[in-house]
């Protein structure tokens, strides 16, 4: 079984995290083994890029999710940041604004989908509002439990009109958050980190696990699959993430389009 297979949350089955090993590391027994292979990855996607934008077809979405110091800032710069950025950019979704919340949850989430050519990796996405919005109550049970179903058409809108999408939920135990957490206080480098609305959001720890379940579950379908990825070791993380994009890149059989003009003129010019 290749790791995406092994990793994805299997349509229409539901989901227990406690049964996926947040320490886990695969087949690999070490970093510098791992790391071999994501090196390589990583120069295939940046090949894999350039033909998606010059083949100017369809797009590529990330999502990426996780508890708080789950390493999605961690990802991005590990796995995308080598990307060129003329055809690639980060999304970060913050407390909704004032004029976000008088539309719907989705609108300020279809403004940033990418174009076609492009890639965009969403650092939280529109899973925020059946997890927080959820968890803390922010609203109602009869709206948040719309929202499954809303956010499924929605994916299946952005795949009908060719943007790949792949969701990735960074699994962490609550001891490792609570080192990470530790970490940003006891290093000044990592200080600017500090919230102290991350510390209080751990009593609710089962809760956001429960949530996650739903969310991971009723919303993993063949257009927009969901990935647990052990995320305890950052570089098996960075290995997985940057493993699994390449897989799906690849299986799209991208070609560079065909010149519009006669190449072998301009060769006897020249």
């Amino acid at each position: 079984m290749n790791l995406s297979k092994a990793l994805m949350v299997e349509p229409g089955k539901k989901i227990e995290l406690d049964r996926r090993d947040p320490d886990s590391t695969g087949r690999f027994k070490s970093k510098k083994a791992a790391y071999a292979v994501m090196e390589k990855n990583l120069e295939r996607l940046g090949e894999l890029q350039s033909v998606l934008y010059a083949e100017n077809q369809r797009s590529v979405l990330i999502v990426l999710q996780a508890m708080d110091a789950g390493g999605k800032d961690g990802t991005i710069k590990h796995v995308m940041g080598p990307l060129n950025p003329q055809s690639c950019k980060v999304c970060s979704f913050k407390t909704p604004t004032d004029e976000e919340l008088s539309h719907d949850f989705l609108w300020r989430i279809h403004k940033q989908t990418p174009r076609k050519g492009e890639i965009v990796i969403f650092n939280r996405s529109h899973y925020e509002d059946v997890l927080i919005a959820r968890v803390r109550q922010f609203v109602d049970k009869k709206v948040w439990s719309k929202r499954y179903g809303q956010i499924n058409d929605f994916e299946k809108l952005l795949a009908e009109n060719n943007t790949h999408i792949l969701k990735f939920f960074l699994h962490i135990s609550k001891d490792e958050q609570l080192k990470r957490l530790r970490e940003r206080i006891d290093e000044p480098a990592k200080n600017w980190k500090i919230n102290p609305q991350d510390f209080e959001e751990r009593q609710y720890w089962a809760d956001y696990i429960r949530a996650y379940e739903e969310a991971l579950s009723r919303c993993s379908t063949p257009d927009a699959p969901w990935f647990v990825i052990p995320a305890n070791k950052k570089w098996f993380r960075n290995y997985a993430v940057s493993q699994i994009v390449t897989e799906a890149l690849e299986a799209m059989n991208m070609a560079y389009p065909k010149p519009d003009i006669d190449v072998s003129k301009l060769r006897k010019m020249s």
